[in-house]
């Protein structure tokens, strides 16, 4: 009898941590920022190719970016020669275009942020991140029906001043470490628009990232575009002047 209490009394606290375990739940605001910095750092720089897909013809871009923070970013096109030398700027809530046929600096306004960019299906706002998922948007932690064990969802509304034609976004991330494997886009009438595949998990100075992201409009049959990182590191000293108006102008 008193080795039926002792075993009893030696099991309960081993049922309550395991309770406490099972009910554990995940910091939001960690999943969200390790998303919304996945490939941003105090500096980074990078070479990339994106694949435009559509039904009649494929277009690849290769371009060099560099990012310092959440609010700077700089990308300019290599390849194809015909395209070499386009170049797009961010600071802060302000982004230029600079096109060298012309050779012309254009302001990008607020309400052209949602639009192509060179003709994929990225936008301007997808391209420099101008907007951030942690300021910009409520999150909260959501259990859809199709939600497969492992994975983390996590679903995103706009605040009221967030420039942008998503009504949700629901990003499905790995338990194990918070990376993203996909985002699903909805618009205002509850439609889903888009859908983002994050592949091929890689390891870039030490940090590990999808090396592919694959975005598809659901809208337009047959199109799609792929950013492959091709070169990505981290926390590198960056020349000031790679982020100024002046730096649009120069091809390298």
């Amino acid at each position: 009898m008193k080795l039926t209490i002792l075993l009893i009394c030696l099991l309960i606290p081993c049922i309550h941590v395991t309770g406490s375990i099972a009910e554990e739940k995940p910091d939001i605001h960690k999943i969200v920022e390790k998303v919304d910095r996945l490939y941003r750092s105090s500096t980074s720089q990078g070479k990339i190719e994106m694949t435009i897909v559509s039904e009649n013809w494929t277009r690849t871009l290769k371009m060099d970016i560099w990012s310092s923070g959440m609010d700077r970013t700089f990308v300019r096109i290599t390849y194809p020669k015909k395209d070499a030398g386009i170049a797009t700027l961010r600071i802060g809530n302000e982004m230029w275009n600079y096109f060298p046929k012309i050779n012309k600096v254009m302001k990008v306004p607020p309400s052209m942020m949602m639009s192509s960019w060179m003709g994929s299906d990225f936008t301007n706002d997808d391209l420099v991140k101008e907007s951030s998922m942690m300021k910009d948007y409520f999150h909260k932690l959501i259990k859809p029906e199709n939600s497969e064990p492992g994975f983390y969802y996590v679903e995103l509304t706009p605040k009221g001043n967030t420039p942008t034609v998503w009504g949700r976004i629901i990003i499905k991330v790995r338990k194990a470490d918070y990376i993203p494997v996909r985002e699903d886009y909805y618009d205002e009438k509850g439609r889903k628009m888009r859908v983002m595949e994050l592949k091929e998990i890689s390891v870039f100075s030490r940090r590990k990232i999808p090396a592919v992201m694959e975005l598809i409009p659901l809208n337009k049959k047959g199109k799609k575009t792929v950013v492959r990182y091709m070169a990505l590191r981290f926390d590198k000293q960056l020349d000031k002047g790679i982020f100024s108006l002046r730096n649009l102008q120069k091809r390298r």
